[in-house]
Order: C-alpha cells, then structure tokens, then sequence
C-alpha cells in the first residue's frame, strides 16, 4: 500500500469527478481526468498550493475543518468520508484486540451454531473467514478453500461462477478493504493480502486504485450453486465486541421464496453428505 495514502485518495476521487457533477462549468481541453487541483480548492474553500501539497504528500496533517470541506468538495459518501478522515489522523483510532485477534471465543462459536436455517461466519478486517457454521460451509462448498472472501472472489476460478454479480461483489469486497486499510494500515496480513492480489488479478488493481470506500454492513448477494442452482439472499454484518476487527456475518432468503427453498434443500444435502 503506498506511503502517500491520503494524497493518492484525494487524487483518485477528484479524478472521478466531472465539473458537472459540482455544479462547475467544464471550459477548456483538459489534460486530466475529473477536476483540476485548482477546482478542488475553491469548492474546498482552501489555497490551492495547500490543496497540492496535500496531493503530493508534502502536507500530511490537515485540520478536521479543512478535511470536513474536502468532504464536501468531493462529495463524499459517510464511508469513504470516515475512511477520509482515518487517513489523516483525525477520525478517533479503533482500538485492536491485544491478542489472538483471529481467533473466536467459545461464546460466538456457540451464536454461529445457533443459526441452523441461515448461513453465518465470522471474518477478520483482511475478510478472512475464521469460522463458519454448517450452512455457510455448505454455500461455500463450490470454492476451495472457502477461506478469504477476496481471494475467493479474485483468484478462484469458482469466484465467477458463483458470484452471478462478479462486478457487484468485486467492487464491494474491494471498498471493504479500501476501508480496513485505513482503519489499520499497518496490520500485516492485510498488506500481505494486497500484495498478493495485486501481483495476481488486474480487476482487483483496477479497483484497488479507484480508492473506494464501502463497509460492510449489509447487502444482497446473487449466487448460483452448483447443487441447488441460483440463490438470492441478503447479508447483515455485525461487529465482535470484544474483539475489534471481526464481524459476524448472517445470510438470509425471504421466506416462501424460491432461495429459501433451495437454502434448506442446500442444508439437507449438506448434512446427509456429512453421514454418509
């Protein structure tokens, strides 16, 4: 992940930005994609040379104010907000579990288990699954092995298949971690995990280099399984308490549908393979 996080964020979302989407006039050819420097500042309110030492990393330590109105300038939903001011320093630190961060207590692995109808697992901010229950073992059964979602998503030739929105998923699995980074930018599993995607799938640094933000709190998922074919489900994400980094994760189907169906037909099959 590069040094300069803050002005390659910067950077990234002002090129997404057209003058038309501010309310700006677009005269002229322009050399570079979205805004000038020179436009962020006057809707930022801020110098314009202030602006590009910020850009090229020359001026790390902005004031929340100043953050605020680039907020503003740039449109910025509450995610990649927050995600900006995490960048510089000002957004209040999330604490991180001293030890065994990637492990789950006794007491969530009885709350997965407790979710006998509905898919549930638990992952860490680099969304690697650390445990699952029947259910989601068996939804997962089509990637082997079910255990980083990214890398599922990027690297396992089941990742398409299965993920009947691939671009849906690919962007949100890339915001999540956009969003982790800044959260705990030197968490070294994470870095790895970058690394790593980076070096073996172009989507993923065409999307790593957009710089958007997404949490994960909930969502639909379109899947096609193998066993009992496509499955419409919608996710909630919950944070651990007691161990800052990792979220609980619960799918569901709309009653009487279809996807309920199949999802209970996926849990039979799932457990009769388990006792024969």
């Amino acid at each position: 992940m590069p040094d300069n996080q803050l002005g390659e964020f910067l950077r990234a979302r002002r090129a997404g930005l057209r003058p038309q989407d501010v309310g700006m006039p677009g005269h002229g050819v322009r050399r570079v994609t979205g805004l000038r420097r020179e436009e962020v500042a006057v809707l930022a309110g801020v110098n314009a040379d202030y602006y590009t030492r910020l850009e090229q990393g020359r001026e790390r330590h902005p004031s929340a104010q100043v953050l605020d109105a680039l907020g503003r300038a740039l449109r910025l939903d509450p995610d990649a907000y927050a995600h900006l001011h995490q960048l510089a320093g000002t957004a209040p630190a999330v604490p991180l579990t001293p030890t065994a961060p990637d492990q789950i207590g006794p007491a969530l692995r009885r709350l997965l288990d407790g979710y006998p109808g509905a898919p549930a697992f638990v992952i860490n901010r680099a969304l690697d699954v650390l445990a699952a229950n029947a259910l989601a073992e068996a939804l997962y059964s089509p990637f082997d092995p079910a255990d980083n979602l990214a890398r599922m998503v990027f690297l396992d030739p089941a990742g398409r298949r299965f993920h009947t929105r691939w671009v849906h998923t690919a962007r949100a699995v890339v915001g999540h971690l956009r969003q982790a980074a800044g959260l705990d930018p030197d968490n070294p599993r994470l870095r790895s995990l970058v690394r790593d995607l980076t070096e073996h799938s172009a989507d993923f640094t065409r999307l790593w280099n957009t710089h958007a933000v997404r949490g994960k709190t909930s969502d639909v998922k379109h899947c096609l399984h193998p066993d009992v074919g496509p499955l419409t489900l919608t996710y909630q994400a919950f944070d651990v308490r007691e161990a800052p980094g990792q979220q609980l994760v619960v799918y569901q189907a709309e009653p009487a549908t279809p996807s309920a169906q199949a999802l209970t037909l996926l849990g039979t099959l799932h457990a009769t393979a388990q006792w024969c």
